[in-house]
């Protein structure tokens, strides 16, 4: 990330990349600075959104040299393909935006008819280019690797596309209000993508949701179908994967699980969080932590708050 890519052998500096994707990065160095924050806000948010879960994807720290969850076609797996995938189009998208890339500007304007109340401006996301660029990077591991079976590559294609087609569908109109003493008699509205937290949120739904698959010949090619004959079709939205996912409760290095022990569990909870469900049943200590907290704050005309800080005892929970 300090990296300034300004010259062409900065490309040599990142690990793991395929010669299609170090060819894009010789003619695109510009756009490496998405790229890279792309990966980083991939490994942060995944964490976060599965911070309640037994998977909290630690699994993405070693990255590119992941753990056999995230290299086997797990459901996590699939998670992680589709949210790096969305994060590199909504990074390069939003670079266009802001003006840091000389090759692209604002999203083109809106098809549709503006309303009485409102007209096309501002500076859209650059959709259009961010999924140009970001599939041509993305995707190229899974077309050139040599390494994995077909099946493994269909899968991850198709979550690549899955995440990319969550965030196009969540591309909204955002607007500005002008008028006098703000009345908003006028608006300004572009299209624009939400955070990309807001992306993970709606594939952490199709996580719990995804599809055990099979690759199998149907017709003139092999194709991605439900394993199990009472399920429907995949459709474009669904994630899928090819084998069951460890239940992460011990460590195991062969399955890619580093167990729940010591993890922080909520003993009021009844969700994935609880202690029973986090500590797989196998019960929780119980520690006190003296927390510093802001109380009894005043405002002081004009303009300032002033608060006193207050210490208090808080039970935590981990797991045996």
């Amino acid at each position: 990330s300090g990296v300034a890519w300004n010259e062409s052998h900065h490309c040599r500096l990142l690990a793991g990349l395929v010669p299609d994707q170090f060819q894009m990065c010789r003619r695109n160095l510009e756009v490496m600075h998405s790229i890279v924050r792309a990966a980083r806000q991939t490994k942060s948010i995944c964490q976060k959104t599965f911070a309640d879960m037994r998977w909290n994807c630690s699994s993405i720290q070693r990255a590119p040299s992941f753990s056999p969850d995230l290299l086997k076609g797990t459901r996590e797996s699939a998670f992680v393909y589709a949210l790096a995938a969305a994060a590199v189009t909504h990074s390069i998208a939003q670079a266009c935006t802001s003006g840091e890339l000389p090759l692209c500007s604002c999203g083109s304007v809106p098809l549709e008819v503006p309303g009485p109340d409102f007209r096309w401006g501002g500076c859209g996301d650059n959709l259009h280019y961010g999924l140009q660029l970001g599939t041509a990077f993305a995707d190229s591991p899974l077309k050139s690797s040599k390494l994995g079976t077909q099946a493994l590559k269909a899968m991850n294609l198709h979550n690549n596309a899955v995440g990319r087609q969550v965030l196009s569908d969540s591309l909204d109109t955002k607007c500005k209000c002008h008028g006098v003493s703000g009345s908003c008699s006028v608006k300004t509205c572009w299209k624009g993508l939400p955070n990309l937290g807001e992306i993970a949120f709606d594939l952490k739904s199709k996580y719990l949701a995804a599809i055990k698959v099979t690759h199998r010949l149907i017709g003139p090619r092999k194709q991605l179908i439900p394993k199990e004959m009472d399920v429907r079709p995949v459709k474009e939205t669904d994630l899928v994967y090819l084998i069951n996912s460890p239940d992460y409760c011990v460590p195991n290095l062969h399955l890619g699980s580093l167990g729940t022990q010591d993890r922080r569990c909520n003993k009021t909870s009844v969700g994935s969080d609880s202690c029973n469900l986090m500590c797989c049943g196998r019960g929780y200590n119980t520690y006190t932590e003296e927390v510093v907290e802001r109380c009894h704050c005043k405002y002081h005309w004009c303009c300032y708050v002033v608060c006193k800080k207050c210490r208090r005892k808080v039970e935590r929970y981990v797991c045996k």
